[in-house]
């Protein structure tokens, strides 16, 4: 079938089908599509496009809907589920992310989607409404997904330096001293997955809030403290990581906020630099900001994508297989622009990415004198 010649139905058109159906089943899962500007000069590129990605995806019985001059596109979903079974969510979801996955690579532009239950009636006769709480819905649906892709993430790192190092102890035959100083290192970080658990919503995209006053952290001391924590990292890897750094460097940044920062910033020149590399980490003082500069010898990342793997969820090319979630990048920046800073990713002489961070220089807190 041509995709043109497949019918699109109107609201008024749907509305008896719609009704014939609650009145045998259950809820209808209406799927929504939106161009986020209003491109009137596109709607039939538009048009063309989503009768095609319909066509491949849902069911011969499930009628498409769009109203001329609108920038909107729906899909009811009335045909039976295969066995007969109930329509489930997971079903609408996943028919509206491929369909909207295949828009957007035929007219290039980023489609809104969103889902919602038609119940009765009233849900056709307010349609305008029900758009946009199917939109809205599914911008809450994405926003729960990134978070729990945030946690996720976030609690890899520590989680995987104290598995590492627990497992060093065990497998190889440590001196006291050893073996000690590696049991401080993991706890530590789990002292700091326990903080990074408790305050979770302070690190999250979703909370823009107004954020409590930094505090001052020794950059040397915590660069030192990262690098510890993702040797069993760099270890796998055969990656190993150099630090040059000069004395007395303090930024204003929490410290829990420094060390996410240094974390997935260093883990990033692990996971993507070349295997038995190396990544290079420099601190120094560039009033009125201490720069962090960490160098890999990997690929490196194209200059049209420098700025976007900043973005939330945007993964660059030179990323290729390596399994993540492209999230640690946005909460870098997050962190850093909190604490007035800045960061941005060049070219490396080592051959790879270089990512330099500046953060506002700062003065070690005075102790009380204790006499």
């Amino acid at each position: 079938m041509n995709v043109r010649e497949r019918p699109v139905h109107s609201v008024a058109q749907l509305l008896p089908r719609v009704l014939r159906s609650l009145e045998h089943g259950p809820n209808v899962p209406l799927l929504v599509l939106r161009i986020p500007e209003r491109a009137q000069h596109a709607e039939r590129e538009t048009l063309d496009a989503f009768l095609g990605a319909a066509e491949r995806i849902v069911r011969k019985g499930d009628p498409l809907v769009h109203e001329p001059g609108s920038n909107w596109f729906a899909i009811a979903m009335l045909a039976p589920a295969r066995g007969g079974a109930a329509k489930l969510t997971l079903d609408a979801r996943s028919a509206l992310e491929r369909i909207a996955a295949t828009m957007s690579l035929v007219i290039g532009r980023r489609m809104e989607t969103g889902w919602w239950p038609i119940a009765s009636r009233g849900d056709l006769d307010s349609f305008e409404s029900t758009i946009e709480r199917a939109l809205e819905r599914g911008a809450r649906e994405r926003e729960r997904f990134e978070f729990l892709a945030m946690v996720g993430h976030e609690l890899r790192t520590p989680l995987t330096s104290i598995r590492g190092y627990i497992e060093t102890i065990l497998d190889d035959g440590l001196d006291r001293r050893t073996t000690r100083r590696f049991l401080q290192v993991a706890r530590n970080e789990a002292l700091r997955l326990g903080r990074l658990v408790d305050g979770m919503l302070d690190f999250s995209l979703l909370d823009l809030g107004p954020q409590p006053a930094p505090g001052v952290t020794d950059m040397g001391a915590a660069t030192r403290a990262a690098l510890e924590a993702l040797a069993p990292i760099a270890r796998e890897a055969r990656v190993r990581m150099q630090l040059r750094a000069g004395e007395g460097l303090f930024a204003r940044i929490g410290a829990d906020g420094c060390m996410h920062v240094l974390l997935n910033v260093i883990e990033n020149g692990i996971k993507y630099g070349s295997p038995g590399g190396r990544v290079a980490i420099s601190l120094e003082r560039q009033d009125p900001f201490v720069q962090v500069t960490v160098d890999d010898d990997g690929p490196g990342v194209p200059a049209d994508e420098r700025e976007r793997i900043f973005e939330h969820r945007a993964r660059g090319g030179s990323a290729r297989a390596t399994p993540g979630t492209g999230i640690g990048l946005t909460i870098v920046r997050t962190i850093v622009e909190r604490a007035a800073g800045s960061v941005n990713a060049q070219s490396s002489p080592l051959g790879g990415a270089r990512f330099v961070i500046r953060l506002p220089a700062g003065k070690a807190e005075s102790r009380p004198d204790p006499s």
